[in-house]
């Protein structure tokens, strides 16, 4: 299975370059992930622009009106999507002004990170460290303590 990472911006902040980067660079060992950032255009147009970056994929569209899940969840999920063969997963952040109700609607997916909003970049290493995480688990590997 393959993962399409669907960003607003690249990061500016120097902590969520180089997290991004080496989250990016340990979670290829397990999978491939592509990373598509598209320009800030406000709202309807970034919107527009993930929803095209995510075509012909299962879509995870993150937001604070979405469902909070555990790891735990998010690995069996992953484990059903690779057993019902599923191609592609993107993984959904928009920017600072969020998403549209198109693409929250077209989504397949919607989850929150926290009950707490949080800035775009600080969300990206959330979610970037939690699909490594679910790897690990998968893996056997002593990164997740229960």
């Amino acid at each position: 299975m393959r993962w399409n990472l669907c960003t607003v911006g690249k990061p500016s902040l120097d902590y969520a370059k180089s997290g991004s980067q080496d989250y990016l660079k340990r979670i290829q060992r397990y999978t491939k992930i592509d990373w598509n950032q598209i320009r800030e255009a406000g709202r309807e147009s970034n919107s527009e622009q993930l929803l095209k970056s995510s075509q012909g994929s299962l879509r995870i569209v993150f937001d604070e009106r979405g469902d909070l899940i555990s790891t735990k969840e998010w690995v069996r999920r992953i484990d059903g999507w690779e057993m019902d063969g599923t191609k592609t997963v993107s993984l959904i952040i928009g920017g600072a002004e969020g998403h549209s109700r198109e693409l929250r609607e077209s989504a397949d997916c919607v989850w929150s990170l926290s009950g707490l909003v949080m800035q775009h970049e600080l969300a990206l290493l959330v979610v970037l460290e939690g699909l490594y995480r679910c790897y690990t688990i998968k893996r056997g590997e002593p990164y997740h303590r229960d």
